[in-house]
């Protein structure tokens, strides 16, 4: 994915503490700067997590077909189809 300086900005509405932004505006002068640096590390790191947490399920899931596999389904014994 690009990294969002090079992608086209628009304007976005947002719903924040008024005193807060009021604090953070004496501290930047680039307000949707720092905004856009801080989401950009949160959508890297959420990102991340969901990539480790897909790579879990897909190794339970290989360990657990696997297992499966050699033992059969407990099932197995009590249905007639």
């Amino acid at each position: 994915m690009k990294y969002a300086n090079q992608l086209r900005k628009r304007p976005v509405n947002l719903t924040l503490s008024e005193n807060l932004v009021l604090e953070a505006r004496t501290m930047t002068s680039n307000l949707s700067a720092v905004v856009e640096t801080l989401l950009l590390e949160y959508v890297g790191k959420e990102r991340e997590a969901r990539r480790a947490t897909r790579l879990r399920v897909e190794q339970a899931t290989n360990v657990w077909n696997a297992f499966g596999e050699r033992a059969g389904s407990f099932a197995d014994d009590y249905v007639d189809l």
